[in-house]
């Protein structure tokens, strides 16, 4: 999850082979209409549900293979869940890995985070970089990109990858701050959102996080599971969080990795990932002597400024690529938070700071354009617009003048090196986006739940680790673990501190104490 403010191009971002089973869309169909009665009817797993959720609860996939032993189907889910039948229907790209030990223990869920990333591809591609083999073993592994994403119904704004690098790499032409370069970054962030409904329709209204849970206990059932064993990773974890909330009977065992705090405001995440990703930019500092090829030879005070001299440089004397895309201050963020989401990438870092001394882009651009999915001039996924999407339909926009301005001097402080020219608008793409945020923030509590377990890392510079104890504070039978380290997520470190606990939990049942700490340089 990253809601980090990007000066990106001339809008101001917020910021982060399918075989079909049932290409079905538009209404209903016939052969699962004939199923509806009246009255509350029970589904696959004996639970009972509202008539005019049957043609949903009751449908039948059908799983093929589509390579690397994976099978995938596509469900149906209702494009507005409080009004289910009455309108057009989505799709819901699924994919899952048979149980490798023989009988299974049910179907476990994973969702790598986002919002906008693809669950289907996580699964299909890298499952054994997601769960370990002993899970494998004993669950078959289901993956599916939420609404709005991927190979579901999917967010499509530009069509064309020159308007993405324009909207995304695109300088604007006035001079920062001035009338004019808030119109011309309004005006772009309009664009955009126009095209984003025109070429979307009715789904862009329609792909929130409580719409997706929505789904997920849908999915849950139709795979013949009477509760949900789910992991979910960084954004991932909102969802399971909310699930918990608004299903706390059919919690099995849930497992939340990189959490997120549901009480938080945009201003909320912005301040805290603003502040870890400075604190994990001096970490890199700390360490790069011991890196290898470190770029800077003396202290980390001394390298900060250099790093901010630079980010002051770039804002005035953007760097052309041979592409024609500039490389100044928001790009040179992008790359650097990218970089720092994992240790094992901190190199790319120093490959960077190293080369823009002599004007060179490569690495820069290569991180920058792996945050946004762009892959040899082209946009790969939709994983951008999906974020977007996502989190102005999640998070309300602030719009007081006065409000932002306070808030970018609390940024400031927090992240002097990395913060730059924080934009007056605000998210101004979310203020002036079709459809906005229609709820409140709060906490969940999933009352009556099953022990659910809260990973949190202390040097996670995107899911900040007060995250972490402040959801599993709110859960009633929330168990927080924490991982002494830096980086995003702690299970992907494979620590047995963390990685057999996990496994055990989701196998047997057994639940670890509350408070646990894995510090691998401890005692």
């Amino acid at each position: 999850m990253n809601r980090r403010t990007r000066g990106s191009g001339r809008a101001v971002l917020a910021s982060l082979v399918l075989v079909p089973a049932l290409l079905l869309s538009g209404c209903v169909p016939s052969w699962l209409q004939e199923l509806v009665s009246g009255g509350t009817v029970s589904t696959p797993t004996g639970e009972e549900v509202a008539e005019e959720l049957r043609p949903y609860y009751h449908q039948v996939l059908t799983w093929s293979g589509c390579g690397g032993g994976a099978q995938c189907a596509t469900a149906i889910a209702p494009l507005d869940w409080n009004n289910p039948g009455e309108g057009d229907d989505i799709e819901l790209a699924m994919v899952r890995h048979p149980a490798s030990g023989g009988q299974a223990q049910g179907s476990l869920f994973i969702n790598p985070g986002g919002p906008g990333a693809s669950g289907f591809d996580f699964v299909r591609e890298s499952v054994d970089f997601a769960v370990s083999t002993d899970l494998q073993r004993a669950f078959g592994i289901v993956g599916w990109d939420p609404r709005g994403v991927g190979r579901s119904s999917a967010v499509t704004c530009y069509t064309d990858a020159a308007d993405m690098d324009d909207f995304i790499y695109g300088i604007p032409e006035a001079e920062f701050g001035t009338p004019e370069w808030e119109a011309e970054v309004t005006e772009s962030s309009i664009a955009f959102a126009e095209a984003c409904a025109e070429n979307t329709g009715p789904l862009l209204g329609f792909v929130d996080t409580n719409s997706t849970v929505r789904d997920l206990d849908m999915m849950r059932a139709i795979v013949g599971d009477a509760q949900l064993n789910y992991f979910g990773y960084s954004y991932g974890t909102d969802i399971g969080a909310r699930y918990a909330d608004r299903f706390p009977d059919k919690v099995g065992r849930l497992v939340l990795d990189g959490a997120t705090d549901p009480t938080a405001s945009t201003f909320d995440v912005v301040l805290a990932q603003s502040e870890g990703f400075e604190n994990a930019l001096i970490a890199y500092l700390v360490a790069c002597p011991e890196l290898g090829s470190c770029p800077f030879p003396g202290t980390v005070d001394e390298s900060l400024a250099l790093i901010s001299e630079l980010y002051e440089r770039l804002g005035t004397d953007p760097i052309r690529a041979t592409d024609g895309r500039y490389f100044d201050g928001a790009v040179l963020d992008i790359a650097i938070a990218t970089a720092l989401y994992d240790r094992g990438s901190w190199s790319f870092l120093s490959e960077m700071f190293t080369e823009l001394r002599t004007g060179v882009v490569e690495t820069g651009f290569f991180l920058a354009d792996f945050y946004y999915g762009r892959e040899n001039g082209e946009y790969i996924d939709n994983s951008l617009e999906a974020f977007i999407a996502i989190n102005c339909l999640d998070y309300p926009a602030e719009t007081d003048r006065e409000v932002i301005a306070a808030q970018n001097e609390q940024i400031r402080a927090v992240a002097p090196t990395t913060t730059g020219e924080a934009s007056p608008l605000g998210d101004v793409l979310c203020a002036n986006w079709p459809h906005q945020f229609d709820g409140e923030l709060g906490p969940v509590s999933g009352t009556g739940a099953a022990p659910i377990l809260v990973i949190g890392t202390t040097g996670d510079p995107a899911t900040p680790y007060q995250w972490a104890v402040a959801l599993a504070g709110q859960l009633e039978s929330g168990v927080l673990l924490t991982w002494v380290g830096e980086g995003h997520i702690a299970y992907d470190e494979g620590d047995p501190c963390i990685n057999d606990v996990v496994d055990a939990y989701f196998i047997t049942g057994a639940v670890p104490h509350d408070g646990l700490v894995c510090d691998p340089d401890g005692p």
